[in-house]
């Protein structure tokens, strides 16, 4: 292999490249609010806009996180070979590349209008922000919910120019959702992250983590229905959310032991719930 196709490599590897689960569970709720803003299909322009941006800046996060938690990783079994903790990748190369793939994104941004611009901004100061809330905050999850749910003010305002309620509900709900699968996310790592002193909401919920996993995703689907099907989303909708509802009680069975091995297939598979949950609102639109 040559030089370049090993950095290549490695940089593909510092944006979880392999892993897209990760730029889908951003994916999925951004795209539901711009088909909602756009009360359907928002275009192509903006659909590809808003595809691309998540997943460069969901990358860019990824290459901010790893050096902010370098010293961290090394001591979890499952994050002690990432390029940057093992060495392969600079500090410096890593917010390089991050750099580069959120000016990219920002460019993207320039093609809509002023206060999509301006929510950018607010966007990429959450996302550097994130890292570093696992040493003070004690549910850091609700800093990843806010960071992930930018992209939902921003597809209102890319369509309306205009952030209304709506957007704020559905954001609000959207947070739900990554405490959800966050939470998840964290008890897998829970005893590790005991010893080296980060802070999680799995730590903080000791044993309420699966009720309140639980609790969290209900809000999640509960709160985009009551705030979309008064807008016109019908059975269609209903029906996916059932189907939600259904994924919900299959984490349950997953998490309740709370083996590393159930909250990790758990967390993985929350792509599909949303997923479901924006295929409701694609083909309620469609339907009505």
């Amino acid at each position: 292999m040559s030089f370049w196709q090993n950095k290549l490599h490695l940089y593909l590897d510092l944006i979880r490249w392999s892993r897209p689960a990760g730029w889908l569970l951003l994916l999925w709720p951004t795209l539901g609010a711009l088909w909602a803003a756009a009360g359907g299909f928002p275009g192509w322009h903006l659909l590809s806009v808003f595809v691309l941006g998540t997943i460069l800046m969901r990358s860019a996060g990824c290459c901010v996180n790893d050096v902010a938690d370098r010293e961290f990783d090394k001591h979890v079994k499952r994050t002690a070979q990432r390029p940057v903790t093992s060495g392969a990748v600079s500090v410096k190369e890593a917010l390089g590349v991050g750099a580069v793939l959120a000016l990219l994104a920002f460019a993207l941004v320039l093609s809509t209008n002023r206060l999509t611009v301006a929510l950018s901004f607010v966007a990429l100061a959450i996302t550097l922000l994130y890292p570093y809330a696992k040493r003070w905050v004690s549910m850091p999850q609700a800093v990843l919910g806010l960071a992930f749910g930018m992209g939902i003010p921003m597809a209102f305002a890319a369509v309306q120019g205009a952030v209304p309620a709506l957007a704020w509900v559905l954001m609000l709900g959207n947070l739900f959702w990554v405490l959800a699968y966050d939470t998840e996310y964290a008890m897998v790592d829970r005893d590790d992250d005991l010893k080296i002193g980060i802070k999680t909401s799995a730590i903080t919920l000791g044993k309420l983590d699966v009720p309140v996993v639980v609790l969290c995703y209900i809000l999640f689907i509960g709160s985009w229905a009551l705030a979309l099907i008064p807008k016109g989303l019908g059975t269609i909708f209903i029906i996916a959310s059932g189907i939600a509802l259904a994924q919900v009680a299959w984490h349950y069975t997953l998490i309740r032991a709370r083996t590393r091995e159930g909250c990790f297939k758990a967390f993985r598979l929350n792509h599909w719930l949303g997923f479901t949950v924006f295929a409701g609102v694609v083909l309620g639109y469609a339907s009505t």
